[in-house]
């Protein structure tokens, strides 16, 4: 599980075809602190299982061609800049939102409108998608907790204060960029409960519980 906030850009270095994977080869610094081989970090939002960790400090990943089908990592090539995070730990405050590094499906930067302190970015979503936002609600774009300012039929805007821009892969993203997206997983499972009818409006089965 993660946090959705940044804690480095890295870069990719190599990109070694697998027949139906790759494996991608990324130059880091600060998450490999304490990591061991089997650890998770995400990379861009995908949840990836750290494989070899070299003293040049550069460690290596498998990507099945599953998640190269659903996710933006599909096409990337080396000198790529990455957002990096490592799981959380229970000793960790939960800076951002539950990202669980399961990307939902990709989005395509469509407008940026910068101002004096702050930049207004609006993002495509795949069909289905904008069932789990709300407005003022949380979304992952590219590993990044963000939140969202508005939807707007198959599009929603977020905003982004310099800090964002200028330690993330979102300070460079262009109109026609793909980004990988992550809806919140609590909307997920509140749409499966209410779906399986386990949650039923007015339903006084556990009414009083505890009180006699």
């Amino acid at each position: 599980m993660f946090t959705g906030i940044v804690e480095e850009l890295g870069t990719i270095e190599a990109i070694e075809p697998q027949g139906d994977a790759i494996r991608l080869s990324i130059r880091s610094e600060l998450v490999l602190e304490g990591t061991g081989l089997g650890d998770s970090i995400a990379v861009n939002g995908c949840c990836l299982t750290v494989t070899s960790i070299q003293p040049s400090g550069t460690w290596t990943a498998d990507v099945m061609q599953e998640t190269l089908d659903k996710t933006s990592l599909l096409g990337s090539r080396p000198g790529d800049k990455v957002n990096l995070e490592r799981a959380v730990t229970v000793d960790k405050r939960l800076g951002g939102h539950i990202v669980q590094g399961h990307v939902d499906g990709v989005g395509t930067v469509t407008n940026r409108t910068p101002s004096e302190h702050w930049e207004l970015v609006e993002i495509t979503m795949p069909d289905g998608m904008g069932r789990y936002l709300v407005d003022k609600g949380s979304i992952t774009v590219d590993g990044i907790s963000l939140t969202v300012v508005e939807t707007r039929g198959d599009t929603f805007t977020i905003s982004l204060i310099p800090e964002t821009l200028a330690r993330t892969t979102l300070g460079f993203r262009a109109p026609g960029d793909r980004v990988n997206l992550e809806a919140d997983v609590i909307a997920k499972h509140v749409e499966k409960l209410l779906a399986s009818g386990y949650i039923n409006q007015g339903d006084s089965t556990n009414e009083g519980a505890g009180h006699e």
